[in-house]
């Protein structure tokens, strides 16, 4: 993504205005200060302090959605050893969140918040289409994935790896490979009784 510096400077500044001020506490000035430019200059680029925090939300769920462009796995793997596969695009987009914690709680709070299922009805989806692929992938070769509903599942799955995150990156959990792998164990119950192949029959 693209973006102009000084905008871009206001986009990290209001996410970590609203880490240390909340959602409702966030002031454009604190967003102004935070980034050296003058709440007019500001508003050159954001008409009002909800678009300036939708446009953060994006900007962080745009650049989280392509660590999956970047990974390659490959299906016989997901086969032999599905939850291997699983944690190999999992960790990536965990590690992002905890290397951002601006970013982190700043989504966190965001999709929590009062403003998201108005901004969630209008948004656009498609820079999710590799991870969306993926998932088309998973429920070719595990059929049992057709069982339950999708967007509940995955929704489960991203969204409690960023909350996870958020209690990294605030110290309330470890930042080390046991929480990594505990995180990851919590998450994959739910998963693991549906990464069935086809030929899985029932005893």
């Amino acid at each position: 993504m693209i973006l102009d510096d000084t905008k871009t400077r206001l986009i990290y500044a209001a996410m970590k205005a609203v880490r240390q001020y909340g959602l409702e506490g966030m002031r454009i000035q604190h967003v102004s200060d935070l980034a050296g430019v003058s709440p007019g200059a500001l508003y050159r680029y954001f008409e009002s302090k909800d678009q300036l925090i939708e446009e953060c939300f994006t900007f962080v769920d745009k650049q989280a959605a392509s660590i999956f462009e970047h990974l390659k796995f490959n299906p016989l793997t997901m086969m032999t050893d599905p939850m291997a596969a699983v944690k190999k695009l999992w960790l990536p987009y965990f590690r992002f969140w905890v290397a951002h914690p601006d970013e982190t709680v700043f989504y966190h709070r965001f999709r929590d918040s009062a403003f998201f299922p108005k901004y969630d009805k209008s948004r656009d989806f498609t820079y999710f289409s590799t991870f969306i692929g993926m998932v088309h992938l998973f429920k070719k070769v595990f059929p049992a994935l057709n069982h339950i509903n999708q967007d509940l599942l995955w929704l489960h799955l991203l969204t409690s790896t960023v909350m996870y995150a958020k209690y990294v990156v605030e110290g309330t959990l470890p930042n080390n490979q046991e929480t990594e792998d505990t995180i990851f164990q919590l998450l994959a119950t739910g998963l693991s009784g549906y990464l069935k192949t086809g030929n899985s029959k029932k005893k």
